[in-house]
């Protein structure tokens, strides 16, 4: 005699969460959402917890020419136990009411059809209720408490920085300008900008906390379509006071990357399963932990990429920037995992990285962060925390003016400090081995693209 449940409040909250279940686009594999036989009618709903939908069994008189792929409906009826293996409930209806109707032919997506990344792509508005999408975005949340979770841990201070700004931490000058429409003059004292970073009002109250980060959107006006850029993304920054050494920052760097990469793995796993068997296939992160990350110097970066028999198409001698091309080969010549990359020329890096005041080759103590799939994931330094030699090079810059205030932070009892600025769309891409960036967050912006 099988057991059933009564369908109570505790039950419907601990199954559903909500009382409206939505019919959900299966992608990856076909599905019917509604099949009638002569006695029942099977339906395949979910409200989106999980990559799992429930089967509502209902008489062939609660059938309604309505019930169609992508509709919204409220079902009320029996849970009890299923007499199938692969699904340990399911709910015997007593009633079904379409909430909210879905024209199947007009629907983008279909119920016996596979779609893939591209296609769902051109729905940014609609691609949140297929498969793979609903799986990104739920463990896109459960990276972000997990990296959360890390920072709170290890007693770090959660700063909000500023989204308007006047700096240009990156010096790259790819800045958004922020004005009134309509506006004769500026609405601040000075050009206001979109942040491409919060790090120097990090370093800013670094002064005050001795571990401080940030977790929020940043902005880059790059002119790019390419499947590495976005105009608006999100970065994890933190800044450590009293900072010793390099090692400082590669160890927090290396913790966080496996404290969240783990806690993603232990729950979110049919969401990851899903991707590493059907999106990208073949895919796996759980190698990337089982050693320490190695780290090399830029000098042996360049050394390495000198002798190789592959033939890039951009420059590697010594002094020049590392291209993504570069990045991923040192992580194949070290063996697919992470590896750190360590003393880059100084003049490439921002006025604010610490000089080591080596030679000849002269070199900034600045450190990458380079991952499968990927290349660049982070990116940090020691601060140049000597009045002097910060000074000089504002100076060189000709950027003391604007950064008097970033002065006086070396002024007033400054400590030796260090940090760095994880993309997070970069992370989910080596975490899933998503290869286009664009289908890592819900809504993405770039150049010459359409806004919702």
């Amino acid at each position: 005699m099988n057991k059933c449940f009564q369908w109570d409040q505790c039950i419907l909250e601990h199954f559903f969460m909500m009382f409206l279940l939505f019919l959900k686009v299966v992608v990856i594999k076909s599905n019917f959402i509604s099949r009638a036989q002569k006695v029942n009618v099977f339906l395949h709903v979910n409200d989106g917890s999980s990559l799992q939908s429930l089967q509502v069994v209902a008489g062939a008189e609660l059938n309604d020419p309505l019930l169609t792929f992508g509709s919204a409906v409220e079902v009320s009826g029996i849970l009890q136990e299923s007499p199938h293996e692969k699904q340990p409930l399911e709910l015997q209806a007593d009633s079904i009411r379409v909430i909210g109707e879905c024209d199947p032919v007009d629907f983008p997506f279909k119920v016996k059809k596979r779609h893939g990344l591209e296609y769902i792509r051109q729905f940014p508005h609609l691609r949140c209720r297929t498969n793979a999408f609903s799986s990104l975005l739920r463990i896109r949340s459960e990276a972000t408490s997990a990296i959360h979770s890390y920072f709170k841990d290890n007693g770090f201070v959660q700063i909000h920085t500023p989204i308007i700004t006047s700096n240009d931490c990156e010096g790259a000058g790819e800045l958004f300008q922020v004005e009134p429409a309509g506006a004769d003059e500026h609405f601040f004292s000075v050009p206001a900008f979109l942040t491409v970073s919060g790090q120097l009002h990090l370093e800013a109250t670094a002064g005050a906390f001795s571990k401080v980060y940030t977790f929020g959107p940043t902005f880059r006006a790059e002119n790019s379509q390419s499947r590495r850029h976005l105009a608006e993304f999100y970065m994890v920054e933190a800044e450590i006071s009293f900072t010793q050494s390099m090692e400082d920052l590669t160890k927090v760097m290396e913790d966080m990357f496996r404290s969240a990469t783990e806690h993603v793995l232990a729950r979110c796993v049919e969401d990851v399963d899903l991707f590493h068997r059907h999106v990208t296939p073949g895919h796996r992160v759980n190698s990337m932990l089982k050693k320490s990350f190695p780290v090399i110097t830029y000098t042996e970066a360049v050394d390495i990429l000198t002798r190789s028999s592959e033939q890039f198409a951009f420059p590697s001698d010594w002094g020049c920037d590392l291209k993504t091309e570069h990045e991923k080969y040192l992580v194949k010549h070290c063996g697919n995992v992470p590896v750190f990359v360590t003393d880059y020329p100084y003049d490439l890096k921002p006025f604010y990285a610490r000089d080591n005041q080596d030679g000849p080759r002269h070199t900034a103590a600045a450190v990458d962060l380079l991952v499968p799939g990927v290349g660049e994931l982070c990116g940090g330094s020691l601060r140049e925390e000597r009045l002097s030699v910060l000074r000089a090079r504002l100076e060189q810059l000709g950027l003391e003016d604007a950064y008097s205030w970033y002065l006086d932070l070396r002024r007033f009892g400054s400590a030796p400090h260090g940090g760095f600025g994880l993309g997070f769309e970069r992370y989910l891409q080596c975490l899933l081995g998503v290869d286009n960036i664009k289908d890592v967050i819900p809504f993405p912006r770039f150049s010459r693209s359409c806004l919702l």
